[in-house]
């Protein structure tokens, strides 16, 4: 697994936000089509259905508010025990048939993304849906990526640049 914007790339397919685990909500994007997971009512469409992907509530801060929010986070952890659930946000998928609402968690540590790999993931959202790129091309840097970690934020930021705009990435 590799986290590159709001994306949870596996060698099979992309998730927004955390892959979800147990009874968690999820929404996955493969080559076929986007998938909302949940409880009882999992759904699914073909790429040529899909009108839309947006996403809302999405956390977001500068790279240094970002850093001091973490920071406290962990110091009142650390003083209270008290373990918060990562960040979520909705990610809602319109279609034909209508709109499907799915909270995910972030997949971000610390659960907050910068302006830069927000803006770059919503663009990114819109390529996909609109053909300009495919979860193949994803899946398939992720095949060619020789590491379970998580690329830079620099690096990160160039995938997302290559994948939403076309120039050529800084990673893989």
């Amino acid at each position: 697994m590799a986290m590159v914007g709001l994306f949870w790339i596996t060698e099979d397919s992309v998730y927004l936000g955390a892959e979800p685990v147990g009874e968690g909500t999820g929404v996955r994007l493969t080559t076929e089509g986007v998938e909302t997971l949940e409880d009882e009512r999992d759904r699914s469409w073909g790429w040529g259905e899909v009108r839309g992907i947006e996403v809302r509530g999405v956390p977001v801060r500068s790279a240094a508010r970002r850093v001091v929010s973490m920071t406290f986070g962990t110091l009142y952890a650390a003083l209270t025990g008290d373990r918060e659930l990562p960040s979520t946000f909705t990610t809602c998928v319109e279609t034909s048939g209508g709109t499907a609402e799915v909270c995910v968690f972030t997949a971000v540590t610390g659960g907050i993304y910068t302006p830069e790999e927000y803006e770059l993931s919503r663009a990114l959202l819109g390529r996909l849906t609109d053909g300009g790129v495919t979860v193949a091309d994803m899946i398939a840097w992720r095949r060619e990526w020789d590491s379970d970690e998580t690329p830079q934020r620099e690096d990160r930021e160039a995938l997302l640049r290559f994948w939403a705009d076309g120039p050529e990435p800084a990673v893989g």
